[in-house]
């Protein structure tokens, strides 16, 4: 990640240090590999797709398959998550990242580290997730 700040240092940093420069910083930097790594992982998962190996057996053609299907689902999750990395990356161009698009809190450095393009804080995702359940009874 070349230089700039630790996990660690964040981690520590002072409240009034949040989504300064160098924290930005970090965080756009972790979007851009997650994003590198999001699409050689849809690469990859396209070119196994692609070239089916000789199978003879159907143990072989029946273990294919479940991979195919494996694969397909990764392509599928990962293809969902590039627009939240180029929205998150959008949010710290608009000084907008790390701050709860519905309360306007801070969603916290502990948490952006687990899922660096959250938009919601703890709270808010919490109860949004509450009324989900309520509306499905």
């Amino acid at each position: 990640m070349g230089m700039g700040i630790t996990k660690e240092e964040l981690l520590q940093a002072p409240a009034d240090d949040y989504m300064n420069e160098a924290q930005l910083d970090f965080f756009r930097r972790l979007l851009e590999e997650l994003r590198i790594e999001t699409m050689n992982s849809i690469e990859d998962a396209k070119q196994r797709l692609a070239s089916p190996p000789e199978m003879n057996d159907e143990a072989d053609r029946a273990s294919y398959e479940e991979e195919s299907r494996l694969a397909l689902r990764i392509v599928d999750r990962e293809r969902r998550l590039l627009p939240k990395i180029d929205a998150a990356l959008k949010r710290i161009s608009s000084g907008d990242y790390g701050y709860c698009l519905e309360s306007g809190e801070p969603i916290g450095i502990a948490r952006l580290l687990l899922r660096p393009t959250a938009e919601l804080c703890a709270e808010v995702k919490t109860l949004n997730e509450r009324k989900e359940l309520n509306y499905r009874h």
